[in-house]
Protein backbone atom coordinates (compact mmCIF):
# COMPACT_ATOMS: atom_id res chain seq x y z
CA UNK A 1 0.00 0.00 0.00
CA UNK A 2 2.89 2.40 0.61
CA UNK A 3 3.88 2.05 -3.05
CA UNK A 4 0.48 3.37 -4.11
CA UNK A 5 0.87 6.33 -1.81
CA UNK A 6 4.22 7.18 -3.33
CA UNK A 7 2.81 6.93 -6.83
CA UNK A 8 -0.09 9.22 -6.01
CA UNK A 9 2.31 11.76 -4.50
CA UNK A 10 4.44 11.74 -7.66
CA UNK A 11 1.52 12.20 -10.06
CA UNK A 12 0.79 15.87 -9.25
CA UNK A 13 4.47 16.71 -9.66
CA UNK A 14 4.38 15.23 -13.15
CA UNK A 15 1.40 17.36 -14.14
CA UNK A 16 3.11 20.49 -12.80
CA UNK A 17 6.13 19.77 -14.98
CA UNK A 18 3.98 19.56 -18.11
CA UNK A 19 2.32 22.85 -17.23
CA UNK A 20 5.71 24.53 -16.81
CA UNK A 21 6.75 23.38 -20.29
CA UNK A 22 4.30 25.78 -21.93
CA UNK A 23 6.24 28.36 -23.94
CA UNK A 24 6.88 31.63 -22.19
CA UNK A 25 4.97 34.47 -23.78
CA UNK A 26 6.74 37.80 -24.36
CA UNK A 27 4.15 39.65 -22.29
CA UNK A 28 4.98 37.52 -19.23
CA UNK A 29 8.76 37.45 -19.57
CA UNK A 30 11.03 39.61 -17.40
CA UNK A 31 8.32 41.22 -15.26
CA UNK A 32 10.86 43.03 -13.05
CA UNK A 33 12.59 44.90 -15.87
CA UNK A 34 9.32 45.45 -17.71
CA UNK A 35 7.65 47.12 -14.73
CA UNK A 36 10.55 49.50 -14.09
CA UNK A 37 10.90 50.28 -17.80
CA UNK A 38 7.20 51.04 -18.22
CA UNK A 39 7.10 53.26 -15.12
CA UNK A 40 10.10 55.22 -16.37
CA UNK A 41 8.60 55.71 -19.84
CA UNK A 42 5.32 56.95 -18.35
CA UNK A 43 7.03 59.35 -15.93
CA UNK A 44 9.99 60.60 -17.98
CA UNK A 45 9.44 59.64 -21.61
CA UNK A 46 11.08 57.00 -23.73
CA UNK A 47 14.17 59.04 -24.57
CA UNK A 48 15.10 59.29 -20.86
CA UNK A 49 14.86 55.54 -20.21
CA UNK A 50 17.22 54.00 -22.74
CA UNK A 51 19.23 52.10 -20.11
CA UNK A 52 16.09 50.48 -18.67
CA UNK A 53 14.79 49.68 -22.15
CA UNK A 54 18.08 48.00 -23.04
CA UNK A 55 18.10 46.08 -19.74
CA UNK A 56 14.65 44.70 -20.56
CA UNK A 57 15.75 43.78 -24.08
CA UNK A 58 18.81 41.98 -22.66
CA UNK A 59 16.57 40.03 -20.29
CA UNK A 60 14.27 39.05 -23.14
CA UNK A 61 17.21 37.96 -25.29
CA UNK A 62 18.57 35.87 -22.41
CA UNK A 63 15.27 33.98 -22.37
CA UNK A 64 15.54 33.28 -26.09
CA UNK A 65 13.36 36.01 -27.58
CA UNK A 66 14.65 37.63 -30.77
CA UNK A 67 14.56 41.37 -30.18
Amino acid sequence: MSELSAASVESPVGTENTEQKKPLRPCCACPETKKVRDACIIEKGEESCSELIEAHKDCMRALGFKI
